[in-house]
């Protein structure tokens, strides 16, 4: 049995121990309007899980290929594009420089994930507020949205990697989709492009009333019922359907933007659900405060430049190349400026 399948089966198994502890709390609670105090111990309890770890990949990721000598390490660095030098080294040496790199690969990927989701998280509210879904039915609906969202990004991380080792390639069409969306983004921030959902038209709700029938108004927290023998969709399952495709639009943009970042798909996929494990505390959390945060989407697409920059740049000059730790800086300026020219911006708004 491999390491990698050992590592992988550890981390699913405690991403569903977590599920499930939420879960167990959610039935005991029954379904409720989520609390502002509620949204933030669960947003601190996943970032704190997402900081631990990244301590366990600092000072154990080697573990997570079985790298147990120079020349095992030096096949991972060549296998996964590292471009990290440990020539010279003694095997202790260039094993921790090897985690600390990995570890900082796997922290930069999920502060984009993560920052991303609040995108996502604007447009799942707008989902919730155009079917006009009872607040105490939001839990409900992301919860199987996470676990839906795991299952799909799985799929495509690995999917995309196998794509990527073939051919390339691929990566510079990811990095020109980042750069347009960026532009899209500013363009939406500067000229305030309103977004509305069409709850009539969206493509999911079509494709589902176009096999299955559909309940004309909500039950309860349902997802579907059975009346004279037919089962009906009900509308909280139609709301679950566009909140999938949301996730599956939103996953183009970071699953890219990771393997920017690293090309270690195992890394991407732990970053990624750590991320979106936590966004449905974040959903309730920024819910509270979003207008607050006004140049949040522009520092968003700011972000996602970058990464589409440092992504097409090999294709220029095959040398120039954006190390991790550039990148993360990068990242949580961008962010940081963005939070707090929004505060400011707020707080002048309260003298004037």
């Amino acid at each position: 049995m491999s390491n990698e399948f050992i590592f992988f089966s550890s981390f699913i198994l405690l991403i569903l121990l977590m599920l499930f502890i939420d879960l167990g709390i959610f039935k005991k609670k029954g379904y409720h309007a989520v609390s502002l105090k509620e949204s933030l111990v669960w947003t601190c309890v996943w970032i704190s899980l997402s900081i631990l770890f990244f301590l366990l990949i600092r000072f154990k990721g080697h573990l997570l290929h079985g790298i147990d000598s120079l020349e095992a390490l030096q096949s991972n660095i060549d296998r996964f594009h590292s471009h990290l030098d440990i020539a010279g080294l003694s095997f202790q040496e260039a094993l921790m420089k090897y985690n600390h790199n990995v570890s900082l690969q796997y922290i930069t990927g999920y502060i984009i994930e993560y920052s991303l989701s609040m995108d996502n998280v604007f447009v799942i509210l707008l989902v919730f507020v155009s079917f006009n879904v009872p607040e105490k039915y939001y839990k409900r609906v992301l919860l199987w949205g996470i676990i839906g969202a795991i299952v799909m990004r799985f799929l495509f991380i690995f999917l995309l990697y196998r794509v990527i080792t073939r051919a390339e390639w691929v990566l510079y069409i990811f990095g020109a989709f980042l750069v347009y969306t960026a532009v899209i983004m500013a363009k939406d921030f500067f000229w305030k492009t309103e977004k509305q959902i069409d709850v009539e038209h969206h493509i999911m709700v079509r494709f589902a009333r176009k096999f299955f029938p559909v309940h004309p108004k909500f039950e309860e927290h349902k997802f579907w019922i059975r009346k004279k023998k037919i089962f009906y969709i009900t509308p909280l399952f139609l709301v679950l359907l566009v909140v999938e495709f949301s996730d599956v639009v939103f996953a183009v943009d970071s699953v890219p933007a990771i393997f920017a970042v690293t090309r270690d798909p195992f890394i991407v996929f732990f970053s990624n659900v750590f991320a979106i494990m936590g966004l449905r505390s974040l959903f309730f959390l920024l819910s509270h405060f979003f207008n607050k945060f006004y140049f949040l989407k522009a520092g968003l697409a700011l972000l996602l430049a970058f990464i589409g920059v440092k992504m097409l740049l090999p294709l220029i000059n095959h040398d120039w190349k954006i190390g991790t730790e550039i990148s993360l800086v990068f990242i949580l300026g961008v962010l940081a400026m963005s939070i707090f020219a929004s505060l400011l911006r707020k707080s002048e708004g309260k003298e004037a």
